[in-house]
């Protein structure tokens, strides 16, 4: 049998040093589709988010993206650098909003450590807190939010090993 190399698992606690950041490697296109489902399924009635007439007759003269759509994104896009081990989010504080996102921008976002320490009250995991910034194609600020985790330690996270196939 051939050995096989894992693939990316994610940081563990060790892994984090104050002041670094993560660039996120994927950006993602915001669609109407994206921007109607999310406010509706979330029962936000803004009409600004999902009637196109209405938002034409605002400052923006089209919809905005709905803002916690924007939170999801962002914090989605910051798992695979940030909370792939994750035990428990602990919260997300300070939360910005500086420019509107607008169906068709491309979000992308980076996240810098701010502190790490150990947790009082588990032993297997560490208390990290990071500043998550996400921006458009354009390079324009639209979010950016503290968020603190609880990460496992190396050695005491749930196995990521899958079951291997049946090849008969």
């Amino acid at each position: 049998m051939t050995p096989k190399t894992e693939g990316w698992q994610g940081r563990f606690f060790e892994d984090f040093e104050e002041g670094d950041i993560y660039k996120h490697p994927l950006g993602r296109t915001v669609t109407t589709t994206d921007n109607i489902w999310f406010t509706l399924l979330t029962q936000n009635t803004a009409p600004v988010h999902f009637d196109h007439h209405y938002a034409s007759q605002t400052e923006f003269g089209k919809p905005l993206v709905d803002s916690t759509f924007t939170v999801a994104l962002v914090t989605g896009q910051s798992v695979t650098d940030i909370s792939q081990n994750v035990f428990a989010n602990l919260g997300w504080d300070e939360v910005r909003l500086p420019a509107p996102v607008f169906e068709g921008d491309t979000v992308y976002s980076e996240s810098r450590v701010l502190e790490k320490r150990e947790s009082k009250s588990r032993p297997n995991v560490g208390i990290v807190r990071v500043e998550t910034t996400g921006y458009n194609e354009r390079g324009t600020v639209v979010i950016s939010f503290k968020r603190t985790i609880m990460v496992y330690k190396r050695g005491h996270s749930p196995s990521m090993s899958r079951p291997e196939p049946d090849m008969k």
